[in-house]
């Protein structure tokens, strides 16, 4: 019997870029609502961080600025490539978010006007984001800003608690692949790394996932799959059955399903008196 293998969250060989693009519009439709909280003249150097397949990147390009998006799936920026490759100043790097000089290039210490981030840092395990905030701050130039939006505390919290108790009525634990932190818990950890904290919210967004009834098998597919250990196909769609038939009369409205989304969006500043 096969097994269905855990994921681990975003990695060089995790992500499907075509069925992301596909199943999962939403992540980057929302995520032209944060891009609205930077001001951008022409020339405005920004680095997008977990870019993805480079939609927002070309937005940002757009209004005029020159980006550099990164992210550590090869498969995602092989796609981004593909897609945007020849605009003018658009260009996309792989690399890990908690060694972004190395990722970027030395050279481009103290050179960002702006780093934005949609969707991204929640994937990286909390006590990364040290290593991840200290890169933010060396690439920015004093002054410039880190916007970013991500999973914030509680979020997908029906569906965690729904997977948690199948796998437990079955005798497994379930995983934790996210890190969703509250506005108490993290600007402090940014404010420490130089970054003035200017603005930040923890709200509710529900989200309408695309795939009609499909919806939220599709979502567990592409970004639920850390919540398990490895199963046989058969064990991992009685779980995902049983995560259905509990979600159902809550979740699921008028042939969709509706997420409980909470996301953490913060604007903050990088300090000029922040040390090397």
């Amino acid at each position: 019997m096969a097994n269905h293998e855990a994921r681990e969250g975003p990695s060089e060989d995790a992500w499907n870029a075509a069925d992301y693009d596909d199943q999962c519009a939403f992540v980057y439709e929302y995520g032209e609502r944060v891009t609205e909280l930077l001001d951008l003249d022409e020339g405005t150097r920004v680095l997008d961080l977990g870019c993805g397949t480079g939609h927002l990147s070309r937005e940002l390009v757009d209004r005029g600025a020159r980006v550099v998006g990164v992210d550590r799936s090869a498969e995602m920026v092989a796609r981004a490539r593909d897609r945007y490759g020849g605009v003018e100043g658009l260009r996309f790097v792989q690399g890990d978010a908690r060694d972004l000089v190395a990722a970027v290039g030395t050279d481009s210490t103290r050179t960002f006007d702006a780093v934005f981030s949609n969707a991204a840092l929640h994937w990286i395990p909390g006590p990364a984001h040290d290593a991840v905030l200290d890169g933010v701050r060396r690439l920015l130039k004093p002054g410039g800003v880190f916007v970013a939006e991500l999973g914030g505390r509680k979020n997908v919290e029906s569906i965690v608690e729904a997977v948690r108790r199948e796998l437990d009525d079955r005798g497994y634990d379930a995983e934790q692949p996210w890190y969703f932190p509250s506005i108490g818990e993290y600007t402090p950890r940014l404010e420490a790394h130089g970054l003035e904290v200017r603005d930040a919210q923890l709200f509710d967004r529900p989200t309408t996932l695309d795939g009609d009834a499909e919806g939220l098998r599709d979502w567990l597919a592409m970004f639920g799959d850390g919540l398990f250990p490895s199963l046989s196909d058969e064990a991992y769609d009685a779980v995902v059955d049983g995560v259905e038939a509990r979600l159902e009369a809550d979740q699921y409205r008028a042939g969709s399903w509706v997420v409980d989304y909470r996301r953490l969006r913060f604007r903050a500043v990088r300090t000029e008196a922040t040390p090397e």
